[in-house]
Parts: structure tokens; C-alpha cells; sequence
């Protein structure tokens, strides 16, 4: 059997941030690889949960350590859809994570070298590897289709629209 590509992974990563767009998340999916098996599958769960936490980077770090047993993920690759902010990537760090495969960047809140360099912070006991820009466009689509979508039904709603009890 030949081994899956990156842009397979990758496009595993862009179903889960389809899953998302569907359920009314910011479509992000993230996958973590180890020895080349999917052992973690996430994508954005915030309204979901109402929690700000359950971003896909961080569920599908916990869903990976719990699979394989350990908090230390240093021989494990992530996939995700979008640069991750600065919680997602200090968790990153936290988790020695090994190497960091992400999508589109995110000019404003990325912290995997966009807007901050969590991954590679001065100081650091561990720096994450990081490889930017696999299936860009897609993702990048993805994301705009979304937020292009939100803008339109906040328009249509009416400025006193109040919510039924």
C-alpha cells in the first residue's frame, strides 16, 4: 500500500472544516497524523459547546494523546485548515508537537509565524516545525464562502430583531 500524501491529509482536514460550515462553525478541521495513520479528526466546535476552547487544533490534540497514550505528541504531524491562534499553538508547544501543517494564514491572529511565532518563540524548550500554505486556496474559499454567508444574514435581519423567550 503507498502511503498517503500530504494533500490527502490535508483534504481530510478540509472535510472536517466542511462538517463545521455545516453544523454553523467557522469551518476549520484539523487531523493529527502518527506513523501515518489519522488518529485524530476535530473541526470547530465553539457554539456547539459554548466554550471559546473547542477550536479543531485542540480537540484533536486531545483526542491524539488519548490514543496513543501520551501528552507528548513529538512524532505526530497536524493538519489544519487555518493558521492557529495563540492558545492553539502554545498548546502545540505544550504537547511537543512535531510538526505543523496548515493551510491559509491568518494575517491578524495567526501565531504559527503570520501575526506571532508561538511555534518558533525565542526560549522555548520546544519549537514545532511548520509548513504553511498546502491546499491554500481551498481552505482559504472556505472560510471566505462562510464569513461572505454571515455578512448577508446579519444584513437581513432587522436592527430590532429580539429573540424569543
Amino acid at each position: 500500500m503507498l502511503p498517503y500524501t500530504p494533500e490527502y491529509y490535508m483534504r481530510q482536514a478540509l472535510r472536517q472544516a466542511g462538517m463545521a460550515a455545516e453544523a454553523g462553525e467557522v469551518p476549520v478541521g484539523a487531523i493529527v497524523v502518527h506513523q501515518g495513520q489519522i488518529i485524530a479528526r476535530a473541526h470547530n466546535q465553539v457554539e456547539l459547546l459554548k466554550d471559546g476552547t473547542a477550536h479543531a487544533e485542540m480537540i484533536a490534540l486531545t483526542q491524539a494523546a488519548s490514543t496513543i497514550g501520551d501528552w507528548r505528541l513529538n512524532n505526530c504531524t497536524l493538519y489544519v485548515t487555518k493558521e492557529p491562534c495563540a492558545m492553539c499553538a502554545g498548546a502545540m508547544v505544550n504537547c511537543r508537537l512535531g510538526k505543523l501543517v496548515f493551510a491559509c494564514p491568518d494575517p491578524r491572529m495567526g501565531a504559527a509565524g503570520s501575526a506571532l511565532s508561538i511555534t518558533a518563540f525565542p526560549g522555548m524548550l520546544h519549537r514545532v516545525a511548520v509548513e504553511a500554505g498546502l491546499l491554500k486556496d481551498e481552505a482559504q474559499e472556505m472560510l471566505q464562502t462562510f464569513f461572505r454567508q454571515r455578512r448577508l444574514e446579519q444584513k437581513e435581519r432587522p436592527d430590532n430583531a429580539q429573540i424569543d423567550e
